[in-house]
């Protein structure tokens, strides 16, 4: 993507009917460290890649948050902007609690995001949210994953991932889903590690330090398991040889933008 005459504020469309400043927002979503998230009948998993600025002299970022006791999110994009939205579904919630006396619906927060990121793109006074979140809940109707963009758009999933290099994971996901209903929850938390896996670039393989794991389900609160905390999922965890296999070919075709040339990672 490049400047030009039509991206100088949100509401100025160009002759090709495009909204350049959501494009370039949704590019920073897909130029973020990825994310994944997947469900069974009781459970929902969130796994995220952490990135830091320089291994040696700082923290990784966080990357996945807790928002209620029921439900949690993963970013991917501008973590800052993820911030605040989460402090938005945490005052969401807790008003709907005053107010109901009951934990707000997944769906209902799933709603509320679409609006807020709307709200973002019909006015020039503002600029689109630069960061996509997987929801993972569970309420009433059982365990809840959806998926949010910049451009206001809302989906439900059964398994899903974004951020860079996640047409591997995805890829993967869609080999397996069909199975995750039926099983136990340790083989869904390896189920998303092993998407996650092939979203890694080269030479990186998911420790206690870059990965973090979420879970929430039936009777099991939303917890995030991170540094020590992952170590029970991540202790002896490698990914299979023709799960390496085929994130190669995908890495390769995402590689390719058709000028040879390799896209170049955001840093957030």
């Amino acid at each position: 993507m490049f400047r030009n005459q039509y991206d100088t504020d949100i509401t100025t469309w160009s002759p090709a009917g495009r909204l350049y400043q959501v494009e370039y927002a949704m590019e920073a979503v897909n130029q973020g460290s990825a994310a994944v998230g997947a469900k069974n009948k009781d459970f929902v998993v969130l796994a995220a890649l952490k990135r830091s600025p320089n291994a040696e002299l700082s923290s990784f970022q966080e990357k996945v948050f807790k928002l209620d006791d029921h439900m949690g999110m993963a970013i991917t994009g501008l973590v800052a902007d993820g911030r605040k939205l989460a402090r938005f579904i945490r005052t969401e919630a807790n008003n709907h609690r005053y107010m109901q006396d009951s934990s707000i619906p997944v769906n209902r927060i799933a709603e509320l995001l679409g609006e807020k990121h709307q709200r973002h793109i019909q006015s020039a006074a503002y600029r689109p949210y630069g960061v996509g979140l997987l929801i993972g809940g569970y309420d009433r109707q059982g365990p809840h994953l959806f998926q949010t963009s910049p451009s206001g758009d809302v989906y439900d999933f059964k398994a899903t991932a974004m951020g860079v290099r996640s047409q591997a994971a995805r890829t993967y996901l869609e080999k397996h889903f069909q199975s995750f209903p039926d099983t136990t929850l340790d083989e869904l938390v390896l189920h998303a590690l092993r998407a996650l896996g092939s979203t890694a670039p080269e030479g990186v393989e998911l420790n206690i330090r870059n990965t973090t794991i979420a879970i929430v389900g039936k009777d099991t609160p939303f917890a995030i398991f991170s540094d020590e905390g992952a170590r029970k999922y991540l202790d002896g965890f490698k990914m299979r040889p023709e799960d390496l296999a085929a994130a190669e070919v995908e890495e390769e075709s995402d590689n390719d933008d058709g000028n040879g040339e390799r896209p170049m990672d955001l840093d957030e």
